[in-house]
């Protein structure tokens, strides 16, 4: 596996899809923006891989967000992607996270909100209870309620050769009238045998070929996955411009400087006098030189 990458499948002759998607990098990289609690690093792969494979069921161009809101430990965890995926993600929590545990023990009660943006169009949004004991159950119940599509999701997250590793599959019967229950309950039982080892460490290609050797599928050209935060120093500048001028200065009194952080990336802005200075006289004369 020498690079993060989302794979669309089909099986001749059944109305039945697949997806598999298997990350490090993009991984790695959100959950080193913060120091994270192991388990909150679990449940961040997992709606990670959980939202990179919503997100390629879109038949659109846009983006989707996954959230989980809650009154446990952690109190917020959400992952946005695109039809690029093009993935970011963040979490936050309060107090002791236990080491082991359900859903319900990260996250308390809570619901989990799904947004669908398309770039034209109206923008959708489903919001249903965390009543599953795992994130994939509560995104099968998702699919069962609001889409009527027999859907199986197998999340999973742990290391290999010592780096961080994310990987999942999804099972959907097609919305063509065709699908036959038989048919996807032999492919669910075929997929439930997969292993994290395979997951993690095989190509996609031999991962299907383990689990379907008996079947006919059609695999898709990879699409990348890549971490991209939409944060910049041009959009902290902004941020900064639209808070009153006042309460921006007696800010660089009590500093020396404004510093925006980002959650997404771990990347932090710093402006200091001379910036601001700058930044809203640009603003007065409708100049949009960067400062530096």
């Amino acid at each position: 596996m020498t690079k993060d990458s989302l794979y669309r499948y089909l099986f001749d002759g059944v109305s039945v899809r697949g997806e598999l998607v298997q990350l490090g990098d993009t991984y790695q990289q959100i959950i080193s923006s913060k120091d994270y609690p192991a388990p909150v690093q679990t449940l961040l792969g997992e709606l990670l891989v959980a939202t990179s494979l919503l997100t390629a069921t879109l038949k659109f161009e846009g983006s989707i967000t996954v959230q989980l809101q809650g009154d446990g430990p952690v109190k917020l965890a959400v992952i946005n992607g695109d039809h690029d995926q093009k993935l970011r993600g963040v979490a936050r929590w309060d107090g002791d996270i236990p080491t082991e545990g359900t859903i319900h023990d990260l996250m308390g009660k809570g619901h989990m909100v799904i947004t669908i943006t398309p770039t034209k169009g109206e923008r959708y949004q489903g919001v249903v209870g965390l009543e599953g004991d795992s994130l994939a159950s509560c995104l099968e119940g998702y699919f069962a309620n609001s889409e009527q599509l027999k859907t199986r999701i197998w999340l999973r997250t742990g290391e290999h050769e010592g780096n961080a590793k994310a990987a999942g599959m999804l099972l959907q019967i097609l919305p063509d009238g065709q699908g036959h229950e038989g048919d996807f309950d032999h492919l669910e039982q075929l997929t439930e045998t997969v292993k994290n080892e395979e997951l993690f460490s095989l190509e996609a290609q031999d991962v299907l070929y383990r689990l379907y050797h008996q079947e006919t599928v059609k695999l898709f050209d990879p699409q990348d996955v890549i971490f991209q935060c939409g944060c910049s120093r041009e959009r902290s500048a902004s941020a900064i411009c639209s808070i009153e001028r006042a309460e921006v200065e007696r800010i660089i009194t009590e500093e020396g400087k404004v510093s925006l952080h980002c959650d997404y990336c771990g990347t932090s802005y710093d402006f200091d006098s001379v910036d601001v200075a700058a930044l809203f006289e640009q603003a007065a004369t409708g100049n949009s030189n960067q400062v530096h």
